[in-house]
């Protein structure tokens, strides 16, 4: 499946993996950071890809993911963009860019569709950002989120640490999703 090929298949679209959760193929996805990952990626068949956060450690140096930008993450979901044809492109946004008011939640998020070519959002978090979910979800923005293990919560975490070891800690896990 090259850039060049005459008919590349569809793209994957929200409603699409909407129509295959629980069903009997199971939904792949990985990270990208470039062009050139996307491209590897997408041609492997994966259905989606996430621009994650963890760009800020694996490409930028950080030690955590705190540092990295709106517009680093905007940058690097672009990138991906463009070297896919299939595969849903879901970009991460980054600490600090969805938890300081609704309104720039929204903004920040409407950036990835817009500047960026995502397809989604993806957040961390559970009850505590289901109003912004709900907002941004409203002003047209698909969303996915990320419970347990969230990295952009390491600092309160005391590091990276599993998650849900309980069975209290696992159901308070499954009820945040």
């Amino acid at each position: 499946m090259s850039k060049t090929s005459p008919r590349s298949p569809k793209r994957l679209t929200v409603p699409s993996v909407r129509r295959r959760k629980g069903g009997r193929k199971a939904l792949t996805m990985l990270t990208a950071y470039t062009y050139a990952q996307a491209r590897i990626v997408d041609e492997a068949g994966v259905d989606m890809i996430l621009v994650g956060d963890s760009v800020s450690n694996v490409c930028l140096g950080h030690e955590t993911t705190l540092p990295v930008t709106v517009d680093d993450m905007l940058y690097h979901t672009a990138a991906v963009r463009r070297g896919t044809e299939r595969a849903l492109v879901v970009g991460d946004m980054p600490f600090l860019s969805y938890t300081v008011s609704i309104p720039e939640s929204i903004r920040n998020a409407g950036r990835y569709l817009k500047e960026a070519g995502a397809d989604a959002v993806k957040l961390e978090g559970g009850v505590e950002v289901a109003d912004t979910v709900r907002a941004i979800v409203r002003a047209g923005i698909p969303v996915m989120g990320h419970v347990g293990l969230t990295p952009q919560t390491v600092s309160m975490l005391g590091g990276y640490k599993v998650q849900g070891r309980s069975a209290l800690a696992a159901r308070a896990i499954a009820d945040a999703a």
